[in-house]
């Protein structure tokens, strides 16, 4: 071969290896660009049934990251929605029509939950499972938003000639574990704890009293303001599964505007009606009963007490949980192992107990006094606490501090009232000890034993 033959051969070979280089290349980079848009579209698609915010709470990054009981542990608002009488509206349906219809419900309610920083943790058939960890606020003002969503959503059904549809929202608030559960093949996301658990309760209690969104104590103690709200006393309950009764709250901001403007004007009316029943004094009670329905014949608990008052007298049947006939005794099991507080517990306690058996007399001293020993005693032991915390590095203080915050500004405000003298003192006995009620089996027997496990805990090291 001559050098001219070589030379062709030699520079045609080396003007084709580039080209060869580069289509492997360009291979390479689309099928990586489609791998990675398939990752997308699959994390994507995985998001809508592991929420990414749920990722966020548990530091995983990506979804391809998960692991078999990954948890955390966050105080949380739990939120239970479900739609009233959907059994029978289920029946009136084809299997397809009832998808369309819950698809459409939920499809409705899904943004307002997200626009509000919640988490759907779950549809269960009608109902929906939601969580907020960023405060009971966002949950609260989720529910009202969802309240005012359904109006809009019946509107539409209206127009479609489909009858409108109601819904019972309950909140609680409480230490929950967030994570992973299952097995190495079928694993899902869930959260767990006695918050959980009692949310449901409440929700279920939206259909005693036909009052659209309850709240239990522990979610009033950790709204910012409370004040900011439409909120009124209900009811003291016990619920399937507690030792400790609870106490429930009515948000009525979603109601339509007449009727929250009714029980606007007649909530003090109201509350002071609720707690005569509560002690008995029933014709007092059906004396501002009386004039709460007269001012607003559609509020229906307050129909729903005037029944309870004439039964009351009809039969002696009294619909309570029976507290305030019994005086409370202290347990064994509701020391925390850590002498100082445990000691300060218990004497809140028997104090507790002796002011509950003065209530229904309504001795304006005995208010004075439990109050003068709360706003002397319980700083001084909230101080020893939160020593305690800072010392040890408490993850969740500033939560604790909120609810001891809480109720310094609730003693306060009572005290405000009782140094007034514009308050029945009856009625003012009732509320303190309401008060106290809520402390003990919110704050003591839950916040308080959570701070407690972490403290022993770390002294154990």
């Amino acid at each position: 071969m001559s050098t001219e033959e070589h030379s062709k051969v030699t520079s045609g070979t080396s003007e084709s290896v580039p080209d060869s280089i580069h289509e492997v290349l360009k291979t390479a980079i689309l099928a990586h660009q489609q791998a990675l848009a398939l990752l997308q579209q699959t994390e994507k698609a995985y998001g809508r049934l592991i929420p990414h915010q749920l990722l966020k709470l548990l530091d995983i990054k990506s979804i391809v990251d998960i692991k078999l009981g990954d948890q955390v542990e966050r105080k949380m608002t739990i939120m239970f929605a479900d739609i009233r009488n959907f059994t029978p509206l289920s029946e009136s349906m084809t299997p397809a029509e009832n998808f369309a219809f819950i698809n459409s419900y939920l499809s409705q309610m899904e943004p307002v939950i997200s626009a509000h920083q919640g988490i759907i943790d779950k549809y269960m058939g009608d109902a929906i499972m939601s969580l907020f960890s960023q405060g009971a606020d966002d949950a609260l003002i989720a529910a009202i938003a969802m309240l005012e969503k359904l109006e809009d959503y019946n509107a539409g059904r209206k127009r479609a000639g489909y009858e409108p549809i109601d819904i019972g929202i309950g909140l609680n608030t409480g230490m929950v574990m967030i994570g992973t559960v299952g097995g190495a093949e079928r694993m899902d996301s869930t959260v767990i704890g006695d918050a959980v658990n009692l949310t449901p309760r409440i929700e279920q209690a939206t259909k005693t009293y036909h009052a659209p969104l309850l709240i239990s104590q522990n979610t009033l103690y950790d709204l910012a303001d409370p004040s900011k709200y439409d909120i009124r006393f209900l009811d003291r309950i016990r619920v399937r599964g507690k030792t400790q009764p609870l106490s429930i709250y009515e948000v009525f901001n979603g109601d339509p505007a007449e009727l929250r403007a009714g029980k606007r004007a007649t909530l003090a009316m109201f509350e002071e009606a609720v707690a005569y029943y509560h002690l008995q004094e029933i014709p007092r009670a059906l004396e501002l009963l009386k004039k709460c329905i007269t001012m607003v014949p559609q509020d229906i608990s307050a129909l729903i007490y005037l029944t309870r008052c004439h039964d009351y007298l009809s039969t002696g049947t009294h619909m309570s949980t029976g507290e305030l006939d019994t005086r409370p005794e202290w347990k064994e099991s509701f020391n925390l192992g850590l002498a100082e507080i445990d000691t300060a517990h218990q004497e809140l306690f028997e104090r507790m107990g002796a002011f509950n058996a003065l209530v229904k007399k309504g001795d304006a001293k005995a208010v004075d006094e439990i109050l003068a020993f709360l706003e002397g005693r319980m700083q001084n032991h909230f101080n020893t606490e939160e020593e305690l915390m800072r010392r040890y590095s408490y993850p969740f203080l500033e939560n604790h501090l909120q609810e001891h915050r809480r109720f310094i500004r609730d003693i306060a405000a009572l005290q405000a009232e009782a140094d007034a003298g514009t308050t029945d003192p009856l009625y003012l006995s009732f509320r303190t000890l309401l008060m106290m009620y809520d402390w003990f089996s919110g704050h003591f027997a839950k916040t308080d034993r959570h701070m407690a496990r972490y403290l022993l805990s770390c002294m154990a090291q």
